[in-house]
């Protein structure tokens, strides 16, 4: 083995087509702006569902859907205590791939300075943003 071969990524796991295609399906679900606000809400503590619908300015309903689909993919999972469903992290490997992207970002935005405003701003919520329905 050369050298060469190491550095391209011979340490990279062999996945199947069908491997690779799940891991596809989880970046498709993190790329969501709501589904990846639902997931940095639960990245310390269990959250119910009311508190993430108002964490996100999501409906309870979207909230809920959205929720299912992260159940699902295992991106977070859910625990009943007393009549509340809390949802939280499935495993610390979705904590480490959402914490390493923001990290990603928000080093971009510091080593380029051309994004000022984007240096340890949270996301936006639904509210925040403009509304375009008509007044």
């Amino acid at each position: 083995m050369t050298e060469q071969s190491h550095i391209c990524g011979t340490d990279l796991p062999d996945l199947s087509k069908d491997h690779l295609t799940r891991v596809a399906s989880l970046f498709r679900l993190l790329g969501d702006e709501g589904r990846l606000r639902l997931v940095m809400a639960c990245l310390d503590t269990p959250q119910p569902v009311c508190c993430l619908s108002e964490l996100t300015g999501m409906s309870q309903p979207l909230t809920s859907h959205h929720l299912r689909g992260l159940r699902e993919a295992r991106i977070l999972k859910s625990n009943r205590k007393g009549k509340q469903v809390l949802y939280e992290l499935d495993d610390h490997h979705i904590r480490h791939v959402v914490l390493d992207l923001c990290s990603h970002v928000l080093e971009e935005c510091q080593n380029t300075g051309t994004e000022p405003e984007c240096k340890k701003k949270p996301l936006p919520s639904k509210q925040s943003q403009p509304s375009n329905k008509p007044s």
